[in-house]
């Protein structure tokens, strides 16, 4: 028997991931609120493995910091993010992560997962890690896609837009809220269309 495997990304309405340096949007676009933040912290207390990339793993410990007392965000929701069992998944990270709980696991991420999948007790789910993650959807190892959708639109910001160069999906909705009276989260059931 297999875990699931959830894909949980951040969006704006026109679909980025993120912004370039030059927009002053902040941290979630500056939309968070308690509700936002009260999910989140439900979210990442349930038991889990969280599966990330080298790019956002990388991008976690500058934003976040190598550890609890190294770290300038000391918020409950990336306190416990920081604290998850954590696996990333690289070919290029050499040694132990320098994060608590996180193990390297070389080699590429279809094969990393799959065996994950299959000999791990409790849910997978990875945040961001964009290019991982659609060659995880492509290979039909993404059980769920969870997208919460900011409400802005980053057309002359936006970086990396979350799906770009994906394979085409048929997506069947599975849950749906809104957060803050202004922010979406959709979950999703991919299908690989076709």
């Amino acid at each position: 028997m297999t875990v699931t495997y959830t894909w949980d990304v951040y969006s704006t309405l026109d679909g980025f991931g993120s912004y370039n340096s030059s927009g002053d949007w902040g941290g979630y676009w500056g939309k968070q609120g308690p509700d936002f933040l009260d999910r989140r912290l439900a979210l990442y207390s349930e038991e889990q493995r969280m599966v990330l990339g080298a790019n956002t793993f990388r991008q976690f410990v500058q934003v976040l910091g190598p550890s609890t007392e190294e770290s300038k965000v000391s918020d409950p929701v990336n306190t416990r993010l920081r604290n998850m069992p954590t696996t990333v998944v690289s070919t290029t990270l050499e040694g132990p992560p320098t994060w608590p709980n996180a193990t390297l696991a070389g080699g590429d991420a279809v094969d990393v997962v799959a065996r994950l999948k299959k000999e791990s007790a409790v849910p997978l789910r990875s945040h961001g890690s964009l290019s991982m993650n659609r060659a995880l959807m492509a290979a039909g190892l993404v059980d769920l896609v969870q997208l919460t959708v900011f409400p802005v639109i980053s057309g002359q910001t936006g970086v990396e837009p979350i799906f770009q160069g994906a394979a085409d999906f048929d997506l069947e909705l599975m849950e749906s809220r809104t957060l803050d009276d202004h922010t979406q989260e959709l979950i999703y059931r991919p299908t690989l269309h076709g």
